[in-house]
């Protein structure tokens, strides 16, 4: 069972979490505050931690710089009662994986854990290369590549080709995409939402043959984007 170190200084929802996620073949470690973190990371080593971001004893964006300050890199997922694309935004930059607002279904938090875990494991050896038409993305060189020529892109822009070839024929909100990408834009949903806009638009220049009508990143009105690998 993989161990998960739960802080949250709500002892219900520590309860709740506990019980529900050892229903899932989980070790649900808990404590209160960030007070016994270091040791108990130190002591149990635990797969994952689940942050409560207002604690009495701090801020866990924080805490999660400074836990990268001290080299551990063990990954996280902030829990929060605000609802912020900023707030968002500053703890995925402060070193968090991921982040889910309160009140949330338990089954959210198991789907994201899962997706942590699995990016911190690394692409299995049959998934390291991605082809899609005349396309190869190379998730262990960070590459995109045509017909063997590779591709002129920013990390950024990598970074969101990974988000969508990992997650096709799915419907990926802008949020979504923002968080799977790792992106450090800041500022309002408005601003961000216009950044993932932005970048789609110059990945269509590159990878699609008619940019206005494309075959493999879909528009998804009123949601966000859909990567369609078969490109029919």
């Amino acid at each position: 069972m993989e161990k998960l170190l739960i802080i949250d200084d709500d002892p219900e929802l520590r309860k709740l979490l506990s019980e529900y996620l050892r229903r899932q073949g989980y070790d649900a470690l808990l404590l209160s505050d960030t007070a016994e973190l270091e040791a108990a990371v130190a002591r149990y080593n635990p797969a994952l931690l689940i942050l409560d971001r207002m604690l009495p004893s701090g801020d866990g964006a924080r805490t999660v710089r400074q836990l990268r300050e001290r080299g551990e890199d063990i990954p996280v997922i902030l829990l929060t009662a605000k609802d912020e694309t900023a707030d968002r935004i500053l703890g995925l930059e402060l070193g968090s994986d991921d982040y889910l607002s309160k009140p949330f279904d338990p089954r959210e938090l198991v789907a994201r854990i899962q997706t942590v875990l699995r990016r911190k494991k690394g692409p299995s050896a049959t998934s390291k290369k991605i082809s899609f038409g005349p396309y190869v993305y190379d998730a262990a060189a960070h590459t995109l590549s045509r017909e063997g020529v590779e591709q002129d892109l920013t990390s950024s822009e990598l970074a969101l080709v990974e988000a969508l070839v990992t997650h096709p024929n799915r419907k990926l909100s802008r949020e979504q995409l923002l968080q799977l990408s790792r992106s450090t834009t800041a500022g309002t949903e408005e601003t961000a939402d216009r950044a993932i806009d932005v970048a789609i638009f110059r990945l269509r220049r590159i990878i699609e043959k008619d940019p206005k009508n494309p075959r493999f990143i879909r528009t998804v009105w009123g949601l966000g984007y859909m990567f369609v690998p078969e490109g029919n």
